[in-house]
């Protein structure tokens, strides 16, 4: 756990980062990517030449003595869920950052630009049981407490249960939803659950993955430790790469097919590499398909 005066400035530096991301790229995209869940009466005008009959308002109407109709703007409002992993394997990293600092800084700017549309912000966060819950909220205060919630955790459990949090999700908050699921994925059947979740809510998965998990430098023989269940192994690297490059590949295949039936959206990111370039991808990408429809 982190030292409480460094735990503050790191929230202070992530909050002025995001929010500098905001105001120069991310609030105008998020809005038109993520829309509100309905309509809402906004005004009534005098009736144009053009305008749909439909919208008639008779009791306007009959009052004035001329037509008037009703406006309506789009209800933006929303209600966005963070479900943080935040197993023992979110603490591997061959770079400067952990799995769990990035997941961080992505949840901060996330929700940095939901504070923009005064969306209600909230969190779960889980291992193989659910950790933390964080009601959604509107407000900097509530973003403040999940970033810090994240970097600061202490969770009971070690190992990855998704769909004990995917569950959880469904019966909590029985409104749609965006949510936002940060995990590097390393669990097994979910499949059911994530279909579900993707039915009931907007569900974008965000893969934070690590190259270390995929390549091992030939450095002899190494110990290799499985963080979730503690088991440690010695092993050649140079014997080992192959098949671990192969076994890491076939995982992450199965992954994106689990993904790809469940029809949910998906953000890949890594470690050693920029965030911000794979979120701004997936917003354009988002847009294009809505644009399309």
């Amino acid at each position: 756990m982190l030292d409480k005066d460094i735990l503050k400035k790191q929230i202070r530096q992530l909050e002025i980062r995001s929010n500098k991301l905001v105001n120069e790229i991310f609030a105008g995209q998020y809005q038109s990517v993520f829309k509100g869940q309905g309509i809402e009466f906004a005004e009534v005008r005098e009736y144009q030449i053009g305008d749909d009959f439909r919208s008639i308002d008779r009791n306007v109407t009959a009052r004035h003595g001329k037509p008037f109709i009703k406006l309506f703007a789009e209800e933006r409002e929303l209600t966005v869920i963070f479900l943080i992993d935040i197993s023992a394997s979110q603490n591997f990293s061959s770079s400067d950052k952990l799995k769990s600092e990035v997941a961080a800084e992505v949840s901060a700017l996330l929700a940095f630009s939901s504070l923009k549309n005064n969306d209600r912000i909230g969190m779960l966060s889980f291992t193989d049981q659910i950790e933390k819950i964080i009601k959604p909220r509107k407000g900097k205060n509530n973003i403040l407490r999940i970033i810090n919630e994240i970097l600061s955790s202490n969770p009971k459990g070690v190992k990855t249960s998704i769909s004990t949090a995917l569950r959880a999700i469904n019966e909590i908050w029985t409104r749609k939803a965006i949510v936002f699921l940060i995990s590097d994925f390393q669990d097994e059947g979910y499949e059911k659950d994530l279909t579900v979740t993707a039915k009931r809510h907007d569900l974008i998965c965000i893969r934070i993955e690590d190259e270390r998990e995929a390549n091992i430098p030939n450095i002899g023989l190494i110990e290799i430790k499985d963080p979730e269940t503690n088991e440690t192994i010695l092993a050649d690297s140079s014997a080992l790469a192959e098949s671990f490059k192969l076994k890491a590949l076939d995982f992450k295949n199965k992954t994106d097919r689990i993904f790809k039936k469940a029809e949910v959206g998906v953000i890949n990111l890594n470690t050693k590499d920029s965030y911000v370039k794979p979120i701004i991808r997936f917003f354009k990408e988002r847009e294009m398909r809505a644009g399309l429809r």
